[in-house]
């Protein structure tokens, strides 16, 4: 890239950059504390009654999916991967198309989309989001034999893809490990609080 168009390409980033700063934010808020999850709930009930259907729907459980969520975006909406630099300074392209609450590749997504039927969901939309961890950790189930409840394997299929984890050669792969292991001691910790969690009254109706 010539000197001329690094200086273009600044001057956009910019830019873009002011730009989105003026607009204002219309989505979700992450939860104030991030790390508990019945304030998520109490705070976010949407995504409670979101991450129950998730559990019917695909059968994992709501502090698995949770915790996927927490370390993938740490329930930003518009996650992305940081851009890589020109010279250390000047941001280039992303590393993949990851986006959203689940980080969803657009290939994923794609699939996901077709093969669940939501052909109206969207990456940052948390009840989308939520209802794709459960699709492709169900998928990793009935494809790898993966308990539903074991996050830490679930997370390497997640994160190196069925075919490193049907190969084996994720367990040279130290980051998956590292992430792993990071999702299934917070799945643990959910799991401890969720047990705890107030259920919200039963609703009657009467005729």
């Amino acid at each position: 890239m010539t000197l001329a168009g690094l200086c273009r390409l600044t001057v956009l980033v910019a830019v873009a950059s002011a730009t989105a700063a003026l607009l204002p934010g219309c989505a979700s808020k992450p939860p104030a504390q991030p790390l508990e999850l019945c304030r998520i709930f109490a705070e976010k009930p949407g995504w409670h009654r979101s991450a129950q259907k998730m559990e019917k729907r695909w059968g994992i459980p709501v502090p698995v999916a949770m915790a996927f969520v927490q370390r993938e975006s740490a329930y930003r909406a518009k996650a992305r991967p940081p851009r890589d630099r020109i010279l250390w300074i000047i941001p280039w392209k992303r590393p993949s198309s990851a986006y959203g609450y689940a980080q969803a590749t657009d290939p994923a997504w794609q699939e996901y989309l077709d093969s669940a039927g939501r052909f109206r969901s969207s990456r940052d939309r948390f009840a989308s989001a939520i209802d794709f961890v459960g699709w492709y950790n169900a998928r990793s189930h009935r494809q790898l034999g993966i308990p539903r409840d074991d996050a830490y394997h679930l997370y390497v299929a997640y994160y190196a893809g069925p075919g490193a984890y049907r190969s084996g050669s994720w367990q040279r792969n130290a980051q998956a490990r590292q992430y792993a292991t990071k999702v299934a001691a917070r799945a643990a910790s959910y799991q401890r609080q969720y047990q705890k969690c107030p259920r919200p009254p039963r609703r009657f109706l009467f005729f």
